[in-house]
């Protein structure tokens, strides 16, 4: 769908600073034409100057973009600890949705029968049935060791196209992004690989929660199912009752122990732990456990493992080769190669990778000359 500025509400807030579209250039840092020609409708800015656009002017990204409401993209943010979400995070994203229409013709094609929670509840015993039914679906039973490539299969089953990417650890404010085209019906899913393999099963799981209720998606209530559907699929009931059963009565010493080793086992963070065996004991009313929570983050911390990127690849960073490789077999994921088929069939430039990956144009290009050889 062609992609137009809502030019009355420019005009408006133009107008309402008493500005004229050669000053409105002048503060974006283009030139009068390339404002005349996104007012005309004849060119579209990049994220970055629909950004400054947006920030400048403090229009939505609803209100800058002429799209019908069923087309327009819905994101959602999986935060780093402490991070905030800003209105600009929220208009770039939805700037990259906005992009992500173009390549959805070259997806391979999206399967149109997929598993959806119709009434998804946070409530204990609700959130351990879709859980149960979701692990019997992967073939594990309650006590089994869920691994992230398990949860890959159904992303891919359920229209969902995952996005492996390099953010760094600490520049950027999410650790996952999600769009959901609504109209398309595809889920793009950007997963950081350099954030840690003990809280990246729970991102993934997070992610597919909102997979399985398009209906919450960009939604508080979506979040707060997405948060405890990840925790219940990581460490279900039965999983909570063993350990529960191990440290009842028992010194906060041993009980510390009992939780590091089954999160140590499970691969997952010594808080998804404690709090699923925390939950498990208030649905049976249960005596709470006697570890506080600010120590269980103390815990976890001081015992970090390695980031995603560092198992997969050795040196960092990649070379372009190695990465698309790694998207490709460890992710099965199916967005470099429709890149490559838009690029064959539309000469898209590097420009393109730049921005509907978020990444920086060095990279950007290394990747373009990769896909393109």
């Amino acid at each position: 769908m062609h992609k137009v500025i809502h030019s009355d509400n420019v005009k408006t807030a133009i107008q309402a600073r008493g500005w004229t579209q050669k000053e409105l250039a002048s503060q974006l840092g283009v030139t009068g034409q390339a404002v005349t020609n996104w007012m005309k409708g004849t060119d579209f800015p990049r994220p970055d100057k629909l950004l400054k656009l947006a920030t400048t002017l403090k229009l939505g990204f609803a209100d800058l973009v002429q799209l019908p409401q069923a087309a327009q993209p819905v994101v959602a943010f999986r935060k780093k600890a402490g991070a905030k979400t800003k209105d600009e995070h929220v208009i770039k994203a939805m700037a990259m949705g906005a992009l992500l229409k173009a390549l959805v013709p070259f997806l391979s094609a999206v399967p149109q029968l997929r598993r959806q929670v119709p009434d998804p509840s946070t409530e204990y015993a609700a959130v351990q049935d879709v859980v149960s039914q979701v692990r019997k679906g992967l073939g594990l039973g309650e006590g089994g060791v869920l691994h992230y490539e398990q949860l890959l299969t159904e992303f891919a089953e359920n229209g969902a196209v995952v996005v492996p990417v390099m953010w760094g650890a600490l520049q950027n404010h999410k650790n996952a992004l999600h769009i959901l085209l609504p109209q398309e019906r595809v889920t793009f899913i950007f997963l950081n690989l350099d954030t840690y393999l003990e809280d990246f099963k729970f991102w993934m799981a997070h992610e597919l929660a909102h997979v399985f209720t398009p209906q919450l998606a960009g939604k508080d209530d979506g979040e707060d199912f997405a948060d405890a559907f990840a925790g219940a699929l990581l460490f279900p009931k039965e999983l909570a009752r063993t350990v529960y059963a191990q440290i009842a009565g028992q010194p906060t010493a041993h009980e510390a122990k009992v939780l590091q080793a089954f999160a140590h086992e499970h691969g997952i963070s010594l808080n998804t732990v404690f709090q699923q065996v925390k939950r498990f004991a208030q649905s049976q009313g249960l005596p709470p456990l006697k570890q506080a929570e600010l120590d269980i983050h103390i815990m976890r911390n001081a015992r970090r493992g390695k980031l995603v990127s560092e198992t997969l690849f050795a040196p960092l960073p990649p070379v372009p080769s190695a990465y698309v490789a790694a998207a490709e077999r460890q992710f099965h994921s199916d967005f470099f190669q429709a890149l490559r088929r838009m690029m064959q069939a539309k000469q898209t430039g590097a420009g393109y990778v730049q921005q509907v990956m978020d990444i920086p144009m060095q990279d950007a290009l290394a990747l373009h000359a990769e896909l393109t050889r």
